[in-house]
């Protein structure tokens, strides 16, 4: 019996002495796992602790300030149209009127006169990702078709972004990623972006864009950047692409893995950011020499201003571009350089404040300033729509009402003069014409 108890007695004092260690080595744990904890009543030279219940432990902080942007947007933008009016230079040579084109306007290439049509010029769906407060990906689908239905070789495609069967379809139109102040006030872009090529892409601005025949868009990398992060008042981009539109280019092109284009813009905004001004240039090889023609290579230099005020906007860009080796002179039979000028005006305004508005631009383009009117002229750039032979005049006017923010509805009109530069007496001279449609223009963003 008395064994019995002893072993109940000694059973008990085991647990006891046991429970004592556990709780002492939990609230050493507990100590250590909290460093920032602090006696409130603690006397530093007395060497005993106080009671537990004086304990404050501080709670980790958690980090509110970032919040990741996850944005699904999109964007349409098309027409009604009524072609009025085509330019019809090409009906002795096809028998068809307006079965192709001329000039580097090509928006309403190879529409007859009297086509009218609902139309989709533009379609965006993007997608904006933020990684980490640093790491940004953008992702744009976009669809850019145009009404032409005339004859691709043997197969009827629309040409532009249709596919064969004439369904309108999206490709990768920006595809980057953005890494956010390498240092203070500057940003890398890395992939498919945009250029710095179009005064559309000017911050502060809603101008056209002009007929220059540079990259809207492009795959490679990118500095953008302010001078002054705290107030955004002076920027830059520098860039290096493909020179290729994020097109798949053969091996055999010498755009593949030879050549480079280099574009450099520097902005800045003035009068309390009334004035915005920028300045652009990019420079690109395009083909080494042969036997009949020298080194090939093009280059733009551009400005661009606009100034709001209260009543409205005026704008202006103007550009020249050489083009190294640019043209054949047929009656010489010899390789030429070809300098490109061009200008566009714009004014737009408010009529009734946020509610209706209007807008009147006219653009100015001659392929070569050198061109003499008494021979005639080939290409030899890699760009398809480059005719050295037709100057144009562009003229479009309209309104523009906004019924609710980012939806509008604009009447307007679409006009494009063609002029032969060669002589009435050449071969193969064209006598001046012009394209003229009517249009009902919407517009619409989403999810920005």
């Amino acid at each position: 019996m008395y064994k019995n108890v002893s072993n109940q007695y000694t059973i008990a004092l085991i647990l006891l002495f046991s429970s004592c260690f556990v709780a002492n080595l939990s609230s050493a744990q507990t100590l250590s796992a909290n460093p920032q904890a602090t006696y409130a009543n603690a006397d530093p030279k007395s060497e005993h602790p106080p009671s537990e219940k004086t304990i404050t432990v501080k709670p980790a902080e958690t980090d509110t300030t970032w919040k990741p942007v996850r944005r699904l947007w999109g964007f349409a933008f098309g027409d009604f149209y009524y072609t009025a009016h085509a330019d019809a230079n090409i009906v002795a040579a096809t028998g068809a009127q307006g079965a192709l084109a001329r000039g580097a306007e090509t928006n309403y290439s190879g529409v007859p006169t009297y086509r009218n049509a609902f139309q989709f010029r533009r379609i965006y769906l993007g997608y904006d990702y933020e990684i980490t407060k640093k790491f940004r990906a953008e992702v744009l689908l976009a669809s850019e078709p145009n009404a032409n239905t005339a004859v691709s070789g043997t197969t009827t495609i629309s040409n532009s972004d249709n596919l064969a069967d004439n369904k309108m379809a999206f490709y990768i139109k920006n595809f980057n990623l953005r890494y956010s102040n390498v240092w203070n006030g500057t940003d890398l872009v890395v992939g498919e972006m945009g250029t710095p090529g179009f005064s559309v892409n000017q911050p502060g601005t809603n101008g056209p864009s002009s007929l220059s025949e540079t990259n809207a868009y492009d795959i490679g990398a990118a500095l953008q950047g302010t001078f002054d992060p705290a107030t955004k008042n002076f920027g830059y981009v520098a860039m290096v692409g493909n020179n290729s539109q994020a097109g798949l280019l053969s091996a055999a092109n010498a755009n593949t893995g030879f050549y480079k284009i280099f574009y450099g813009d520097l902005w800045g905004k003035f009068l309390n950011k009334a004035l915005v001004v920028d300045i652009y240039a990019d420079y690109v090889k395009t083909a080494p020499a042969t036997s009949a023609i020298g080194p090939q290579s093009h280059g733009i230099f551009k400005g661009f201003a606009a100034y709001t005020m209260p009543i409205l906007t005026i704008g202006i860009e103007a550009y020249t571009q050489k083009i190294a080796q640019g043209v054949t002179n047929k009656t010489t039979n010899l390789p030429e350089d070809a300098t490109v000028n061009a200008i566009s005006i714009w004014v737009e305004g408010p009529i009734i404040k946020n509610k209706l508005g209007f807008f009147v631009r006219y653009d100015g383009y001659n392929p070569d300033t050198e061109f003499n009117t008494a021979d005639s002229y080939s290409g030899n750039t890699n760009f398809s729509n480059y005719n050295p032979t037709v100057k144009e005049k562009f003229y479009t006017a309209g309104l523009d009402f906004t019924p609710a923010k980012n939806v509008h509805f604009s009447p307007n009109i679409w006009l494009v003069d063609y002029t032969d530069q060669r002589a009435s007496t050449t071969t193969g001279y064209v006598s001046p014409d012009h394209t003229l449609v009517y249009r009902a223009t919407f517009y619409y963003v989403f999810g920005k």
